[in-house]
């Protein structure tokens, strides 16, 4: 009956031509079993070089549909070849096992050779083999003897360098016992006194258990060095969310919450414990009121650490070093930048025990590295220019080198890509070693003369060559990526776009996603996939044959687009990612309305009259508050786990990227005499504030135990909207954080159903019994 009953509406649907159109389930499930065919296995995209003995010599491991193949590059002789013949290694070892191995399909692990190289081990299907290179015989290597009395080893365990002892957390202190497999002592001591829940020693600081547990801290790399930055969140405001899954009852789950504007904030404390000596040395790292701190490096010799301060406005930082044997403290660079200083691609690198220092830095707009020496003297300029420079891929300390990657630096490619450069400590300015267009991933040998640069754009598959470090190719070509079968299959790759801000003169770069089956005849309602930053701009640059739901939403009969927003990414500079600031609902809306109106101008097969929108996050912010703000553009939006409400967002994200009110007062104090402290404050605008503005059809998602983006966010918009008198959909994910899980495929479908229903006039998915019933409909 059911089966009649939706072939009636299906029915219906048909005769009602222009006024509903069906969605193509069936297509867009085609693309999410893709995977299984093999055609995505992660060593059909990519390169990864195994360098042998630390030489310049590796080899890798590349799949087609020919099978799984292994090579070996001498870069010295410009050659590539086997390293063996699939068919030597699968029949030597089923001589020895009797078992049958897949030729096509060796799944070698544990490769290593003899330093002679001619002779190569290796593991298959649980056993140990030697390979001889030159007579391609194999034979099996003894089992290893088991010794009566494996050390055991527990999560809570951390072993120092020299391997002598074990330190713990217990009671939130720190514990040491002798490693006894080392001869040690293996009697419990006790290193420190003052831990306390929530101002513990312990990796997990609001856990009640007296059992071990592991530490928050760091060993120093080659003595017997512990280091604790610990969180002291004893006077810090709690959050709470209903674990409604818990056995047999419902459980209250508490944590502490440092929310946008708090008087109470977390501080931090910096202590050095010399295991060896039983001694702890605790630092004075406070310079400003409400300041975050992070260690940024230790010496192998175990006698400084080095660590940054920030105050709580974020437009001031210093580098520091603390003597670990006096706790002394010492201002190394002190740096201003307004409005905030940049915390996601800050780098700072240390060499040579710290005597240099590379220090990223936006103080001409844009970020370069200074080099400085161990007692903060600055010794010069290492990179400049209109462009950004990014991560270090590698450091040649011999050689004073440093091979980084350039955003921009090339002005006709999209400043997004990762370009490869080289630079010299001592000295200012760069050669480009990868002037070819796309993204690129540098992974270099040890001695940095080579390396494999591997490349793509969302539009090109992945391209691997080998170059010296001066840029030259050696081998144009170490793979070819096959992917013929994901193209028969009717796949086709995201298109490339740029169009302009709202200001119409920032170019902003973006994807298009089309059907499979696309006809350039047809209407096509557009969806954005966004997330608004403003640390990183989540749209693809490299190759990949599934752009999360972007690829499959689009099958369903939809032009996908996905694109940047000023304020969005420090990728592009200073002025680009502080476009938002003290703006933090408003600044990417009008840039999305703008380049979806240039794109449907641009292409006729896109009706403007049909705009949908989505995001997670920050993303699912965005949408809610676009579709409020432009009630009569957006007609459709799927918000997942949005910050709808950033006043109840931890107070880091917030206050950098919006701004915190700094005021001065006197507190009164007649003991230690009056004295000036700041007052913070932060008021954001709320997508509540926005809720009687909705026209459109929105779906709001949430996680019940997200303690991230706090389900409240979400619930708070849904009391705006019914005091509105608004109509919407939700959907609560029970047991689900700010990720879905095991959730996410319900929850896709969802998204699909939503957007297939209100772009579409497809509403055959409200009369699914099962979520996926759509797999027994013919389209």
């Amino acid at each position: 009956m059911q089966k009649i009953v939706l072939s009636l509406l299906l029915l219906v649907a048909y005769l009602g031509g222009d006024a509903q159109q069906r969605a193509n389930y069936k297509l867009a499930e085609k693309f999410t079993q893709m995977g299984l065919s093999g055609i995505a296995a992660r060593n059909s995209m990519r390169v990864v070089p195994r360098y042998i003995h630390n030489g310049e010599k590796f080899w890798f491991d590349f799949r087609t549909d020919e099978g799984t193949m292994y090579y070996l590059v001498d870069p010295v002789k410009a050659e590539k070849r086997l390293l063996f013949e699939n068919t030597d290694i699968a029949q030597g070892v089923s001589s020895i096992t009797r078992k049958a191995y897949n030729e096509k399909d060796l799944q070698l692990s544990n490769i290593d050779f003899s330093k002679d190289m001619s002779k190569m081990t290796f593991s298959l299907g649980g056993g140990d083999f030697e390979y001889n290179m030159k007579t391609k015989k194999v034979k099996e290597l003894p089992k290893k003897e088991k010794k009566e009395e494996d050390m055991v080893i527990y999560s809570w365990m951390s072993f120092s360098p020299d391997t002598n002892y074990i330190v713990y957390a217990k009671n939130h202190n720190l514990y040491m016992r002798g490693n006894k497999y080392k001869g040690q002592d293996t009697t419990e001591i006790q290193l420190t006194t003052n831990g306390e829940r929530y101002f513990s020693y312990a990796r997990n600081g609001q856990d009640t258990v007296s059992d071990e547990e592991a530490m928050a801290g760091r060993w120093f790399p080659k003595v017997n060095k512990v280091y604790v930055l610990r969180q002291d969140n004893r006077n810090s405001d709690e959050m709470a969310v209903i674990n409604v899954l818990a056995k047999p009852k419902p459980v209250l789950e508490r944590y502490k919450y440092d929310m946008a504007g708090d008087k109470n904030l977390s501080k931090w404390v910096l202590s050095v414990i010399d295991v060896d000596k039983r001694k702890v040395t605790d630092f004075n790292i406070e310079r400003w009121q409400d300041q975050d701190a992070e260690v940024r490096y230790v010496t192998d010799k175990g006698d400084k650490i080095f660590f940054e301060r920030y105050n709580r406005v974020r437009d001031e930082v210093e580098l520091c070093v603390g003597n670990t044997e006096t706790g002394e403290v010492k201002v190394l660079i002190h740096e201003v930048d307004k409005p905030y200083i940049d915390y996601h691609m800050r780098n700072i690198v240390f060499l040579n025990e710290g005597n240099d220092i590379l220090y990223r830095s936006e103080r001409t707009g844009w970020a370069h590295y200074y080099h400085y020496d161990g007692n903060g003297v600055l010794k010069n300029t290492i990179t400049s220019g209109d462009w950004v420079a990014g991560q270090i891929a590698a450091i040649d300390t011999v050689g004073r080198t440093i091979y980084l990657y350039a955003h921009g630096y090339d002005k006709k490619m999209n400043p997004y890509y990762y370009q490869v450069v080289k630079a010299h400590l001592d000295r200012e300015g760069v050669k480009l070693l990868s002037p070819e267009d796309g993204q690129h991933k540098a992974e270099f040998s040890k001695s940095r003369k080579y390396f494999v640069d591997s490349y793509s754009r969302v539009d090109m598959e992945p391209r691997f060559t080998l170059k010296d470090n001066n840029g030259r190719v050696i081998i144009k070509d170490l793979a070819k990526v096959d992917v013929r079968r994901a193209y028969e299959m009717g796949w086709r790759a995201p298109e490339r776009f740029v169009v302009k801000a709202a200001d119409g003169l920032t170019d902003l770069h973006g994807i298009m996603w089309k059907p499979a089956d696309f006809d350039p005849n047809k209407k096509y309602p557009i969806i954005s996939s966004v997330y608004p930053g403003p640390f990183f701009e989540y749209v693809s640059t490299s190759f990949t044959l599934d752009d999360s739901y972007n690829m499959k939403l689009a099958q369903l009969g939809f032009i996908v687009v996905s694109m940047g927003h000023r304020g969005g990414s420090p990728m592009r500079g200073k002025f680009y990612h502080r476009y938002g600031y003290g703006n933090l609902r408003d600044y990417p809306l009008v840039d999305d309305k703008y380049a979806i109106e240039q794109l449907a101008d641009r292409y006729s097969y896109i009706d403007i009259t049909k705009v949908g929108i989505f995001g997670h996050s920050g993303g699912g912010f965005m949408s809610t508050a676009a579709l409020c703000t432009y009630p009569d553009f957006y007609t459709a939006a799927v918000s997942s786990s949005g910050n709808h409400d950033n006043n109840i967002y931890n107070n880091g994200w917030v206050e950098i990227h919006h701004g915190v009110r700094e005021a001065k007062e006197t507190v009164k104090d007649s003991v230690n005499g009056d004295r000036e402290v700041s007052k913070f404050s932060v008021k954001v605008p709320t997508n509540m504030e926005l809720a009687k503005n909705l026209k459109g059809h929105l779906l709001l998602v949430t996680g019940d135990m997200d303690k991230n983006v706090h389900p409240a966010h979400t619930l708070r918009m849904v009391d705006a909207l019914i005091e509105a008198g608004k109509n919407f959909d939700m959907l609560i994910l029970p047991g689900k954080t700010h990720g879905y899980g095991s959730a996410d495929r319900f929850f896709e479908r969802k998204l699909w159903y939503h957007f297939a229903k209100y772009l579409l006039g497809d509403t055959t998915a409200d009369h699914y019994g099962n979520i996926e019933e759509y797999k027994g409909i013919e389209n």
